[in-house]
């Protein structure tokens, strides 16, 4: 053995001896758990088409009855980071938008994964259109411009997450909460309803709420489609309300509400109902006791999938009965989204061994949510719709053939079953992050 491998091996056995030393005494770095949070207003400071109701075809938008916000929380597990956005928008970014932000993102903060979704106010902008003529360009450019406005505030409220990084506590719990929401599609009773609240606290080590994570189900429709302004809905007050009375930032992750509607009961409007939800949030979020996670770890899968199309966007009668609907330059978008068929993205993460996190980019229908809760065999699952993408509807195969809106081909255009495949697929996902399922 020459010198040169002597000094190698001696080396070798000593940094074996210190890592040894470290582990056993108790002195080696432990891993961490972190959170931090922040947020942008992502209103449009110019007339743009409005998302949500096909009737208002490519009118502009009139002002703003409430802001809309980008709300993020970083959460750091050991050596891996993930964002959490919850946005008052329609839906998630564009594709093009999605991987600009995450390019962003992974660049400026060293953030790999993400769930960024949005809230699906139907009084958000239009997000479909692109920079080429006859889908927007030319007609719609204050939206163009609003696209890259739209990033920036996104990565901003990120990367100040990010910075803010401290220690962190946690806790997650859920109630049923009856008669805030309403199966609005089936005539089959029972009616399935996700009554499911689930809320994530996230406090400092001195017990000061950082991030308060909101999980519901329910279309935040109870604007009038004829208002022509911007606003979160219901969603907007709901968060006001947590932040005002509890503290921290309010972060609201839309739930399978695809054939879920809210029930305005003895609330007039979205405000008060915002707010009798925002207190109840409170209440649950209260009542945990945040404590230091001894063992932090974060795991992450994400995969794009392809269906057939129950609609051929190519066919000029199809193609022409959607642009009346909606709008030309809409639909020659969503044409080249569908182009290679459906392709729906599926994220799934698991927090700490325990509290699994899955994330879809559709509409779907409630029972997805229901049945992949019984399923999942965690202390928490947080199902995020209108995540990561935008796909439509995906309904259950027992709601497909009771047709009805969300059920049909002309806004489920994914085939039929595509919703099942993919809560199996997060199911087994899950297992197999957990060490059950090779």
């Amino acid at each position: 053995m020459t010198a040169i491998n002597r000094r190698r091996l001696v080396t070798t056995w000593l940094a074996l001896a210190l890592g040894l030393f470290l582990a056993t005494t108790g002195l080696a770095a432990e891993a961490v758990f972190k959170a931090g949070a922040a947020k942008r207003d992502i209103t449009p400071q110019e007339a743009v088409p409005m998302w949500g109701y096909g009737a208002r075809h490519d009118l502009l938008s009139g002002g703003t009855l409430d802001p809309l916000q980008a709300a993020a929380v970083v959460i750091q597990a050991g050596d891996t980071k993930l964002a959490i956005v919850g946005l008052d928008l329609g839906r998630s970014p564009s594709e093009k938008s999605l991987q600009n932000i995450r390019q962003r993102i992974k660049a400026d903060a060293g953030i790999e994964h993400s769930f960024i979704a949005g809230s699906h106010t139907h009084h958000g902008p239009v997000v479909e259109l692109s920079d080429e003529a006859g889908k927007g360009k030319g007609r719609f450019d204050a939206a163009i411009r609003y696209y890259q406005q739209l990033e920036d505030a996104i990565v901003a409220a990120i990367v100040e997450a990010d910075q803010s990084l401290v220690p962190a506590k946690l806790a997650t719990g859920a109630v049923d909460l009856d008669g805030f929401n309403r199966n609005r599609h089936t005539k089959r009773e029972p009616k399935p309803v996700d009554r499911t609240l689930a809320v994530m606290r996230l406090d400092d080590v001195s017990g000061k709420p950082i991030a308060v994570l909101v999980n519901f189900a329910g279309h935040p429709t109870s604007v009038p489609g004829q208002t022509f302004k911007f606003s979160a809905d219901y969603v907007g007050a709901m968060k006001a309300t947590v932040e005002k009375e509890f503290g921290g930032t309010a972060i609201f992750m839309q739930g399978a509400s695809g054939d879920l509607s809210i029930n305005k009961g003895e609330h007039a409007d979205h405000i008060g109902f915002g707010q009798a939800l925002g207190r109840e949030v409170v209440k649950l979020a209260a009542s945990l006791q945040p404590i230091v996670v001894a063992k932090p770890s974060l795991k992450v899968r994400e995969e794009r999938f392809r269906f057939d199309s129950r609609s051929d966007l190519n066919n000029p009668l199809i193609r022409m009965a959607y642009s009346i609907a909606f709008f030309p330059e809409l639909v020659a978008n969503f044409t080249d989204e569908y182009a290679d068929g459906i392709r729906p993205r599926l994220t799934v993460a698991v927090l700490n061994g325990e509290i699994a996190l899955v994330g879809a980019s559709g509409e779907f229908f409630c029972q997805h949510a229901i049945r992949l809760r019984e399923r999942t065999r965690v202390e928490r699952l947080f199902f995020f719709g209108y995540c990561n993408g935008y796909h439509q509807y995906f309904p259950t195969i027992e709601a497909a053939a009771e047709g009805g809106y969300g059920a049909d081909n002309q806004v489920a255009p994914v085939a039929v079953g595509a919703g099942e495949q993919l809560m199996n697929t997060a199911l087994t996902w899950l297992y197999q992050m957990q060490g059950k399922l090779k």
